[in-house]
């Protein structure tokens, strides 16, 4: 099986913890030269120190808030040579019922996510199409199969990005270019302790309790870690991976009951 990566370039949003962190260790594994971009310049210089460069890959960084699209099309407009991977990762938008949601609760979120994502290919794709060679990996969620109760905006916009990333990987498979979503279930991060805090303070009970509320819905019987669901981003991007395209794949421990 071909996981190699050697002389290929990765680019890795959200990448200065968590999921997003740990896909960039992966695919530096794979010998893939790694440009982190998100926000926190001190987060990214110390993940920049964590990536392999045991083949003599060579990495770097935008320190860049997700917020600010123009800045960000500014940013990566100033990045040379072929990207062959994009793996498209943003924290995901405030809990709280869909009803309830403000006008701007939507438009931010669809600027951070989709206009970001939509930004970020057009960058990268036609050096795709030159090399035959691409994919894109997009971190969503699992309410793209079925809503999470209490993340209104996040299940609305997860599903825009999947419904791009779907129409994107019937444009672009007849270049070598694949797009594809992986589905993160409860995994051990920043985000997943938000919103067990949320739930605690909403439903008055500890978030011990919610815990192991939520636990119990997995089959597993416990939370993800960020580097599973990266072992998960780093297989799309390979060659190994050159038949699979628009899908949607869930790392969960089984969460999901749909197929």
């Amino acid at each position: 099986m071909n996981l190699d990566l050697k002389n290929k370039n990765a680019i890795v949003c959200g990448s200065s913890q968590g999921i997003g962190e740990a896909a960039a260790i992966e695919l530096s594994k794979l010998g893939a030269n790694i440009t982190l971009i998100a926000r926190n310049e001190t987060k990214l210089s110390s993940v920049l120190n964590k990536l392999d460069k045991s083949i003599s890959q060579k990495h770097t960084f935008i320190s860049v808030d997700f917020s600010n699209t123009d800045k960000l099309k500014s940013e990566v407009s100033l990045l040379h040579g072929n990207y062959h991977i994009l793996v498209n990762n943003t924290g995901g938008p405030a809990g709280g019922a869909v009803v309830e949601a403000n006008i701007t609760d939507f438009e931010n979120a669809f600027k951070m996510h989709l206009i970001n994502n939509q930004i970020l290919v057009q960058k990268v794709v036609e050096g795709m199409k030159k090399e035959s060679f691409g994919r894109i990996v997009n971190i969503i969620s699992t309410s793209v199969k079925a809503p999470i109760p209490g993340l209104g905006v996040s299940n609305t916009i997860r599903a825009a990005v999947a419904n791009w990333a779907k129409t994107l990987s019937i444009e672009l498979g007849s270049y070598g270019i694949t797009v594809n979503n992986v589905l993160p279930g409860f995994t051990n991060t920043n985000r997943l302790k938000s919103i067990i805090s949320n739930k605690s303070k909403n439903q008055g009970k500890s978030e011990e309790a919610i815990s192991k509320i939520m636990r119990s819905n997995v089959p597993a019987n416990r939370f993800g870690e960020a580097n599973e669901v990266a072992n998960a981003i780093a297989f799309l991007c390979t060659p190994a991976a050159s038949y699979i395209n628009g899908i949607n794949l869930p790392v969960d421990g089984g969460r999901t009951q749909s197929l």
